[in-house]
């Protein structure tokens, strides 16, 4: 169950304000009644300013209405009226300073070795751009004559079960080992 926000600070109101029952209150708020009833003593969150559940959309006039008439009753949290913002997702995966020099390298390794990883996929994995596989592949890169293929993995830009996932996602079995081009060879 969803805790209201600033219990402490909702106990001191609800206390204060209504003839809720210690239980009710504890419930409601998530705290051990003996903390409820401290505070209600005047022994605990001395200085702690009420937080209006009502003002703030938290509760109903009328929910703390049944809940006074029945002491068996739990208070329930309302719905909210404006929607939650989404939790954030991952963003871009961060690649140390050090790092990033090696990026064209594990580019070039996944294109000779995965010709079929669709570029979102190396995107993604390497925390790279659609332009930078582009370039890097038409050898239009500014480094292109220094750039070696090597293993991402090798170079700490991804992890084996990562790279794993996204060799699986397109579809190419990675039980059988990655084939080198004839030009490679």
């Amino acid at each position: 169950m969803p805790l209201p926000l600033m219990p402490k600070a909702t106990a001191v109101w609800l206390i204060e304000k209504t003839s809720l029952t210690f239980d009710q209150i504890a419930d409601f708020v998530g705290m051990h009644p003996l903390e409820v009833q401290a505070i209600a003593d005047g022994e605990v969150a001395q200085g702690i300013v009420g937080f209006d559940p009502i003002a703030s959309g938290q509760l109903t006039r009328e929910e703390i209405a049944r809940c006074e008439a029945d002491p068996n009753a739990r208070l329930r949290l309302s719905e909210p009226s404006v929607p939650l913002p989404k939790p954030r997702t991952k963003g871009a995966r961060y690649t140390p300073v050090a790092k990033r020099i090696d990026r064209p390298d594990a580019i070039a390794w996944l294109l000779r070795h995965y010709p079929q990883l669709p570029d979102a996929a190396i995107a993604k994995l390497l925390g790279t751009t659609k332009e930078t596989i582009q370039k890097v592949r038409d050898r239009t890169h500014w480094n292109s004559p220094n750039i070696k293929p090597r293993d991402p993995v090798i170079l700490g830009l991804c992890t084996q079960s990562d790279l794993n996932a996204a060799i699986a996602a397109a579809g190419i079995n990675p039980a059988t080992p990655p084939q080198l081009s004839e030009d490679a060879a």
